[in-house]
């Protein structure tokens, strides 16, 4: 208690004796016992009343008892009702979660985890979950700890579907991580497909491989056969042999794309007699056959890292191929073949180039960099001009969140290294371009595009003012570590440009094909009428399972400058979608079909190998569904985990202590009734 309260209380104390002086003793010569008693329930009332109002924090000492904590982890994915474990982990949960002892001496949490980890509120498990990320709940367990002493018990059978390798993973020194085998250890006899690779898409009339790889967990010899079907009709067969030592095979073959469209093919293995999993013998797949290429060219003065790039990258896409050549050869070229012109970093040499765009019509990419003849450019465009000078300059990016001319995601754009320019201030003309990015000068962020792009009467150009654009793509792979990223941000660029469709009001963006256990996942953009993005749009989509007439109606999310559409666990087969701008009435029809593979049932026995792992790198042991009391007991005698008494200091303001205020009513009812029996009042 601080020294200006203390003061203050004894103020309330004397000014309480003063009042009850004057009251019952001053200038009174009968001093009875009676006003005594009076003079002694008054000065308690007084006292109590300022006592309130000055309302003083006292401090209190309480004593805490901290338990050590225990997490139990389930794994709730499909493999475990698949293998035929639910029943015995439900009750070996059961059994930690209401032990008597465990709950004395731990403070137990329980936790359900497939793709994602979760509380678990309800006594019962669901054993439904279509993907398991062992790696992920581990982290995301490991720092509810904190710093204290805990147990993590860990039930699973160690098939983990996405993430990050598990078994190398080694948690907090705070956490003891305690692994309960569910299945089999011992591998039954099987022999399954583990992975399929194709592209998604192929070019009618020819032909596009298909890569599949086999296992076998068995050691006697056999031979099987391997065929891959298009209906009834076997496009490929081979026997393949497997034994004790040879217990993997890749098999690489091309198939015909024959016919437009939506193609379905089935990978099948032959079973074994006394295979008990069949189901991960066979797998499907689906290819899109497309009749459409895009040619791109790339015209230049200069050698430049990139001309190399952009070839690289357009490239990976096989719908497009590009030609790069020297501006000298321009004559030797029909700029018509091509869906796209990119111009990089022109001068006077590109006059006629430039002619023939404007008169024919073409679509084009625009580069400019310390090489770029600015008085050329400003003389033979009219649509944005430099004043330059000889100087050069560096300029980062910042991504345009309202960009709307067509969807692609952020790819850390901000922090990629600077594109270097000629100095100088850039001027539009009008605001004809959409800026997809924003220069930052010298640490300043401005509205001045750094990429945009334009669409006039039916025309479209795209402009990006800065070279080095190759350390993008290098940037991109150093924090993804893959191009897929950039190389997807490129194709979608120069799709946009090479397009010669007529822009719509509703576009979306939907997968041809999508596994059994995988998100789908639909975007959409509205736009009004002068093709600005429109934030207020009522989009719905409905979907209609071509085969079960199973209909699905949702509306879509603003999620940015996108609508946004999101479905779990939808039933294999060929799905039709319709979306609706309820306003305007716009409609956009697609399709889609749900492949039927489901990841969680390619699994017969526990991934021992992994949990064996995973229990020696935390120096641990593995325990087993069918003993019940080893666990406990290694637990209760562990001398790590021991309860913590704290000591915690609380202040507590005295008007929240209720008897006080009891005792000022009781005294001043006692004070009022001994008045009115002594004849005072």
């Amino acid at each position: 208690m601080s020294l200006p309260t203390v003061f203050l209380i004894a103020l309330a104390a004397i000014f309480a004796l003063g009042f009850v002086f004057f009251k019952y003793f001053y200038g009174n010569k009968k001093r009875s016992g009676n006003i005594f008693i009076l003079a002694g329930l008054r000065f308690i009332s007084i006292f109590l009343l300022l006592l309130l109002l000055i309302n003083p924090r006292i401090a209190q000492q309480l004593l805490e008892v901290e338990k050590p904590l225990l997490l139990i982890a389930v794994d709730q994915s499909a493999s475990i009702d698949h293998i035929g474990k639910a029943d015995s982990v439900q009750a070996y949960f059961n059994y930690l979660r209401t032990d008597t002892e465990l709950k004395e001496k731990f403070s137990i949490e329980t936790y359900g985890f497939g793709s994602e980890t979760e509380r678990l509120d309800e006594d019962s498990l669901k054993f439904n979950d279509q993907q398991t990320n062992i790696s992920r709940s581990l982290k995301t367990l490991g720092k509810l700890t904190s710093s204290k002493q805990a147990a993590l018990i860990l039930i699973t059978d160690g098939n983990q579907t996405i993430g990050e390798d598990f078994q190398y993973l080694k948690t907090a020194k705070n956490i003891n991580t305690l692994t309960v085998v569910v299945g089999d250890t011992a591998a039954p006899v099987d022999l399954y497909i583990s992975n399929l690779n194709v592209n998604k898409y192929a070019f009618l009339n020819n032909r596009f491989p298909v890569e599949v790889v086999i296992n076998y967990s068995g050691k006697q010899p056999l031979t099987n056969k391997f065929e891959i079907r298009s209906g009834n009709t076997i496009l490929f067969s081979k026997d393949v042999n497997f034994n004790a030592e040879d217990k993997s095979e890749i098999i690489t073959n091309t198939l015909p794309a024959t016919k437009l469209g939506s193609s379905f093919y089935e990978a099948k293995i032959s079973p074994v007699d006394s295979e008990k999993n069949t189901i991960n013998n066979t797998r499907k797949f689906g290819v899109e056959v497309i009749d459409e290429r895009t040619s791109v060219l790339i015209l230049s003065s200069i050698a430049h890292p990139d001309l190399g790039m952009l070839k690289k990258s357009i490239e990976s896409n096989e719908q497009r191929e590009v030609k790069i050549d020297y501006i000298g050869n321009y004559k030797d070229i029909k700029l018509s073949d091509f869906q796209l012109i990119i111009l990089y970093q022109p001068n006077n040499q590109f006059k006629d180039v430039f002619k023939a765009i404007n008169s024919e019509g073409l679509n084009n990419l625009l580069i400019t960099g310390t090489e770029t003849d600015w008085t050329f450019l400003n003389s033979v465009q009219q649509n944005f001009s430099k004043d330059h000078t000889s100087q050069t300059q560096e300029v980062f990016a910042n991504f345009n969140q309202n960009f709307s001319e067509f969807q692609f995601e952020d790819l850390g754009f901000n922090g990629f290294p600077p594109l270097e320019d000629t100095f100088g201030i850039l001027k539009f003309k009008d605001r004809l371009f959409s800026p997809l990015l924003f220069q930052v000068q010298e640490g300043v962020q401005t509205d001045l595009p750094l990429l945009a792009v334009a669409e006039n009467n039916s025309v479209k150009q795209a402009v990006l003012f800065g070279e080095n654009i190759w350390k993008w793509r290098v940037e991109s792979y150093v924090n993804s570590g893959s191009f897929e990223a950039f190389d997807n941000f490129t194709g979608k660029l120069i799709q946009y440009l090479a397009s010669t469709k007529k822009r719509d009001r509703l576009t979306f963006d939907v997968e041809p094909f999508y596994p059994e256990n995988e998100q789908v996942q639909i975007s959409a953009q509205f736009f009004d009428e002068n093709y600005g993005f429109d934030p207020t749009a009522d989009v719905i989509i409905q979907l209609e399972n071509s085969g079960t007439g199973t209909k699905i109606e949702a509306g879509m999310l603003l999620d940015n400058s996108r609508y946004k559409f999101e479905a779990e666990n939808l039933e294999p087969g060929d799905y039709t979608l319709k979306i609706i701008e309820q306003n305007t009435g716009i409609t956009r029809l697609g399709s889609f079909s749900i492949l039927e593979y489901n990841v969680e049932q390619q699994f017969a026995s526990a991934n021992i190998t992994k949990l064996q792992a995973l229990a020696q790198n935390n120096e641990s042991v593995l325990y087993y569904l069918n003993d019940m009391t080893s666990l406990k007991k290694d637990l209760l005698s562990q001398e790590a985990y021991v309860s913590i008494q704290k000591s915690r200091e609380k202040y507590v303001p005295l008007i929240h202590w209720k008897f006080l205020l009891a005792l000022l009513v009781l005294s001043l009812g006692i004070e009022w009734f001994l008045r009115k029996y002594f004849g005072f009042i």
